[in-house]
């Protein structure tokens, strides 16, 4: 499309987490009249630490953010997967794209205030809780509680793992339980008992557990982050401290010192959810980019990621198809078997026996650089 045709575009997104103000902030770069529709009434992201690829942090390079998320985060050489007693099992450089080499390591919360941070004043609409949305061809209608409507040329839904958008377009499968707990919470460099000693991710496994440090040197913090087999599906099931030390039980004792001077109160408990891969991304002027449309298990750390991609991919097609239902299904096309491939990496439950087939898991097999 020209970009005077894109220009004209009304663009409303739904949902102001990491793929939809990704999307946005794409999308309004090229000239579009974008706003965002978000459900809660402030914005706020719990848990803990995560790590943008180079591949993402070219994305923000592109447009003209990389400065904005690097104040914010710590760059890391490598990642390091050891045994639950800390022996070595691999160490991989992150893949670089082009001359970025580093991930960059940063907590939640910094993240999703940095992206709406770049968002021009007013293009947030907090307190909007979609209930319906109609795709009639060229143009789509939104109904909000209350009564709102809006209608739009392109809706983008970011709306998340329960999806109201891909509910009600394309197909009612919920999430699915994983059979695992995450427990996440951010503690201070000087109670992780010397584990942390440079910028990058060290993974220990055993037992069907898998416990992640994530310095985040930027703040003097380190994410600790346990995910462990669990038959309770309750989204955010209540944990006592009795039960995650049994869950890191036969760790390296300093692990188990961490875990047993964390304040529960302070841990962010969820089970943990995907969804199976949707058939269909899109219709003639609505689509889904992020977790509404291929949400993952964090096994790879690919999430926020795909997301961040999905919303420079969607920007991408509108630039080289010649209408906004071509570009829906360019983009599609682009990553759709790209997610496809992470989403099924994910669910492994790998062991230290499995690691090199389902690890590091950054480049999917289509991805990968022919011999």
């Amino acid at each position: 499309m020209q970009l005077s045709d894109i220009k004209n575009l009304r663009i409303a997104v739904v949902g102001a987490g990491y793929g939809g103000a990704a999307a946005a902030k794409a999308l309004s770069l090229l000239g579009a009249r974008v706003d965002v529709y978000e459900q809660a009434s402030r914005i706020g992201e719990v848990g803990a630490g995560i790590g943008l690829r180079p591949a993402t942090m070219n994305r923000f390079r592109a447009w003209g953010i990389f400065d904005t998320i690097a104040e914010v985060s710590s760059p890391s050489d490598y990642f390091e997967i050891l045994t639950a007693t800390g022996d070595p099992i691999m160490k991989e450089a992150w893949p670089a794209a082009g001359e970025q080499t580093r991930t960059h390591l940063i907590h939640r919360g910094d993240f999703i205030d940095a992206l709406l941070g770049v968002l021009p004043d007013g293009m947030v609409h907090l307190g909007h809780r979609l209930e319906s949305v109609r795709d009639e061809g060229d143009r789509s209608l939104l109904t909000f509680a209350g009564g709102r409507t809006v209608e739009a040329d392109l809706v983008v839904g970011a709306d998340g793992i329960k999806s109201v958008v891909r509910h009600r377009l394309f197909g009612g499968k919920g999430p699915v339980f994983s059979g695992e707990h995450a427990y996440r919470t951010v503690i201070s460099v000087d109670d992780a008992q010397g584990m942390v000693v440079d910028d990058n991710l060290r993974m220990y496994i055993g037992r069907g557990t898998k416990i992640y440090l994530l310095p985040l040197r930027h703040r003097g913090q380190v994410s600790f982050d346990a995910t462990a087999l669990n038959p309770d599906g309750t989204w955010a099931p209540r944990v006592a401290k009795d039960d995650l030390l049994a869950t890191v039980a036969g760790f390296d004792e300093r692990l188990v010192d961490i875990a047993r001077g964390l304040d529960m109160d302070a841990v962010n408990v969820r089970a943990v959810y995907d969804i199976d891969p949707v058939d269909t991304w899109h219709s003639d002027s609505v689509v889904l980019v992020g977790d509404a449309a291929h949400s993952m298990l964090h096994h790879q750390g690919q999430g926020a990621n795909s997301a961040i991609e999905d919303g420079g991919a969607l920007a991408d097609a509108l630039l080289r198809a010649d209408s906004p239902k071509e570009a829906l299904a360019l983009y599609q096309a682009t990553r759709k078997p790209v997610t496809d491939e992470l989403q099924r990496i994910s669910r492994q439950g790998w062991t230290e026996e499995e690691i090199s087939d389902v690890f590091p898991g950054q480049k999917p097999t289509a991805e990968a650089p022919k011999e």
